[in-house]
């Protein structure tokens, strides 16, 4: 007897209907699974058969072939785990239900439990946009199933509790606990207990309110590191449709915690200098998102900046002017959200003290000069604020005073992103890092002293066509923080003065 089943398959971020085909025949006993099947679903043979011995039920001692359609769809993990037993169970006649309005995603254990299955998120959307009204799933993945409206979630624990229900022996209700969209501050590092570097502070604000990158470069125990962790305690909160994105990647990356159904906060990732490029922009035999994917709608971290390999570095141009990456393979491609905001932090040398007035550099000019050019030009070109972090005073250090506290400038940082979701409305951008040429000449209008600023700026520092419309970005964020329509001449000259040094 056939019989046939739906489960779900992830393509990146996004999901594929793989159509489960149990065929039960006459024969030797043997268990066949086709349909490009990697090394996690083949072993779904021995969990299958076990799960379902230790479910009360029998296993078929004859020929079954298993069928993941598509045929050409290469299909990886131990989601197909259930929709195999479920297919097994239909086709020997143990179980008579209709399945043809459900979907099926787990992983089994040899006891018939239901185990946690990555992407569940994607793979649900999915069920949604195709119109299957059904999700049957691990009790475990119910809150985050949840997340999408219109589909009936049904959560199990076990295979055999799955099998009462469809023979209607214990009927199991419809999960209808929804996550409520909440939003708590970051609060792990607050503005207010870093002493001095009020300039680097103010950097920091206007990166955070118009998604700028933006690199530190200052000697040793400066604070440049601290000054980065605490960024996510002013950043706005994500709107309902960012944490849905953000939460996808992580589902699909398996990094979704179990008791965090949708992520709140923005992501902050601070990868090693050793990282490999595939680990940074995603890649692996079968594409998985990298860091850059992973800090999508929140803040990559590159501590240490010019210790990165100088490819790894050279691999992130793309993705800062896209806000997106493709990863090709002999499958297929597969493109990633990387909408992230790049914060680094350097020294000027390889000491540490290149320019301090505190501590004499011990580098030879040549050595200050190779170690700076560790950072191509072109990169630096797409950095809209570079900042120095100096020395800090005894006396700064010793004041018992607070500074100003994360949650006032997080609400000023909140302000004018609200301006700025308000001018996007319908267009798909938050901030105003991600404009186009076209957005610029219609939401970035310049007095006249303000374009007579700019054109002498461009003519003395040689500008480059990106940093003419970098700067203009910048300083109409820092219009915003004003809370003005009109970008003036002040607005600009502190975007240039943001501007990355030439490298000598």
């Amino acid at each position: 007897m056939l019989a046939k089943v739906r489960s779900c398959a992830t393509i990146g971020l996004d999901g594929a209907i793989v159509e489960v085909e149990v065929d039960i025949s006459s024969g030797l006993p043997a268990f066949y699974i086709v349909g490009l099947p990697d090394a996690a679903v083949q072993e779904a043979k021995e969990r299958v058969r076990a799960a379902i011995r230790n479910s009360g039920c029998a296993f078929p001692m004859r020929r079954i072939v298993v069928n993941l359609a598509p045929a050409d769809l290469k299909k990886a993990g131990p989601a197909y785990d259930l929709p195999i037993a479920i297919g097994v169970l239909l086709s020997s006649e143990q179980v008579s239900a209709d399945v043809s309005r459900t979907i099926f995603l787990g992983e089994l254990s040899l006891d018939g439990s239901l185990r946690h299955t990555n992407g569940v998120l994607p793979m649900v959307a999915l069920a949604h946009q195709e119109g299957i009204p059904n999700v049957i799933l691990p009790e475990t993945d119910a809150p985050e199933a949840s997340l999408i409206e219109g589909i009936s979630v049904l959560p199990f624990a076990s295979l055999s509790q799955l099998v009462s229900h469809l023979r209607g022996e214990a009927v199991i209700p419809e999960y209808r606990q929804r996550e409520a969209w909440q939003y708590s501050p970051d609060q792990s590092a607050d503005l207010a207990h870093i002493k001095g570097q009020e300039h680097v502070k103010r950097a920091l604000e206007v990166a955070a309110a118009g998604g700028h990158n933006m690199i530190m470069c200052g000697p040793p125990g400066s604070g440049k590191t601290m000054l980065a962790r605490s960024l996510p305690s002013i950043l706005p909160p994500m709107i309902a449709d960012e944490a849905i994105e953000v939460t996808k990647i992580y589902s699909v990356s398996g990094l979704l915690p179990q008791d965090t159904p949708l992520m709140r906060h923005r992501p902050f990732r601070s990868p090693h200098y050793t990282i490999s490029g595939a680990g940074l922009v995603g890649g692996g035999h079968w594409p998985k998102p990298g860091e850059i994917s992973l800090s999508h709608r929140g803040v990559l971290f590159l501590d240490e900046l010019p210790e990165f390999g100088h490819g790894t570095l050279e691999a992130l141009r793309q993705p800062l002017e896209d806000k997106v990456v493709t990863i090709s393979r002999a499958q297929g491609s597969v493109t990633f959200p990387s909408n992230f905001m790049l914060v680094g932090a350097m020294n000027p040398c390889p000491c540490g003290y290149y320019g301090d007035a505190f501590h004499q550099c011990t580098c030879p000019p040549s050595t200050v000069s190779r170690y700076q050019r560790r950072i191509s030009g072109p990169f630096m070109d797409r950095v809209d604020i570079h900042v120095d972090v100096p020395h800090i005073d005894y006396e700064k250090l010793a004041d018992d005073r607070l500074g100003e506290s994360s949650e006032r400038v997080r609400a000023r940082v909140l302000a004018a992103r609200t301006i700025q979701l308000v001018r996007f409305d319908g267009s798909g951008m938050t901030s105003n890092a991600e404009m186009t040429p076209a957005e610029i000449r219609q939401f970035c209008p310049l007095d006249e002293p303000a374009r007579g600023l700019l054109k002498a700026a461009m003519k003395q520092l040689y500008l480059s066509a990106r940093a003419f419309h970098r700067i203009i970005k910048l300083a109409r964020t820092i219009a915003d923080l004003e809370g003005m329509e009109t970008i003036k001449a002040q607005h600009v000259a502190e975007a240039i003065q943001y501007r990355p040094r030439r490298q000598e």
